[in-house]
């Protein structure tokens, strides 16, 4: 399952520990007289978190952000560091409780009750997704030729699956990102699956913007966005060699949250040097 309705799934799950932590905190924070508020300091921790995970992402990926100023602000491409929300949120709750000792133990609690749970559910995701959803093997067409092909007699190598349509904003604005990795990984399949459109639509949105794309399939039933859970596009779901998925990512890709999820099917191939015919001897 990639999203709950139009919300990503990990959006729902931090939403659900944050629940979780407001709970134990309002219990916990009725013991001391007179009792203590912890939800409103925990959704401030919640927030300078945040913050503080997108701009240590940021700054992981400068140069692809440089690259594309604008995608900075497109929080949708998911790009967050955890270790630098975790620390950002953590410290700032520390620094609220310094001087309000009766509100330290109940914010602790639900501090940790709301990682804890977060961690949990997100392992527990993690593990569904992968034992859940295998490659398709529902027939699709090829753009390129008439022989139907299936996305898992595709695999053999890491895949990229990235569910579109011509009629979606964010998928147009991701297209180049994609295709210039496709380029640039060819130890990756990149398998772009347009959902519902016809062929001569498709045509003529990759030609007007001047994109070749290679495995480009038409899904005519939107089965392969059925399969995997997704309520909205763009989507994208990778696989490793063996047909496992191992991330999936809802909403518009940036070229950094694009590389950083790359990095898991290791370094980019080092390009070969082309010969040069002028310096050859017989």
């Amino acid at each position: 399952m990639v999203s709950i309705g139009p919300f990503p799934i990990q959006l729902a799950v931090l939403l659900l520990a944050l629940a979780i932590a407001v709970a134990v905190g309002w219990k916990t924070g009725r013991a001391p007289d007179p009792p203590v508020k912890v939800t409103p300091v925990l959704i401030d921790m919640l927030f300078v978190g945040l913050v503080a995970a997108r701009i240590g992402f940021v700054l992981q990926w400068l140069p692809e952000y440089l690259a594309d100023p604008w995608s900075i602000i497109r929080l949708g491409d998911g790009g967050f560091s955890l270790w630098a929300g975790t620390f950002a949120g953590l410290a700032f709750g520390a620094w609220q409780a310094r001087r309000a000792k009766p509100l330290r133990r109940p914010l602790a609690m639900a501090a940790g009750a709301g990682l804890g749970s977060w961690a949990l559910l997100a392992g527990a995701l993690v593990l569904m997704q992968a034992s859940a959803l295998k490659l398709p093997t529902t027939d699709l067409a090829m753009l390129d030729r008439d022989t139907p092909v299936s996305l898992a007699a595709m695999s053999g190598q890491p895949m990229v699956v990235n569910l579109w349509a011509t009629w979606c904003p964010p998928c147009r604005r991701e297209m180049p990102v994609l295709a210039a990795a496709q380029e640039r990984r060819p130890d990756v399949t990149f398998a772009f699956v347009n959902q519902g459109e016809s062929e001569g639509d498709i045509r003529a949105y990759l030609d007007g913007d001047s994109l070749r794309l290679r495995n480009v399939l038409l899904d005519p039933f939107s089965a392969t966005s059925q399969e995997a859970g997704a309520r909205g596009l763009p989507a994208t779901l990778f696989f490793d060699a063996d047909g496992r998925l191992v991330d999936t990512h809802m909403g518009e890709l940036s070229e950094a949250t694009l590389t950083h999820a790359l990095q898991r099917f290791g370094p980019a191939p080092t390009p070969q040097p082309v010969p040069d015919p002028s310096k050859e001897t017989d």
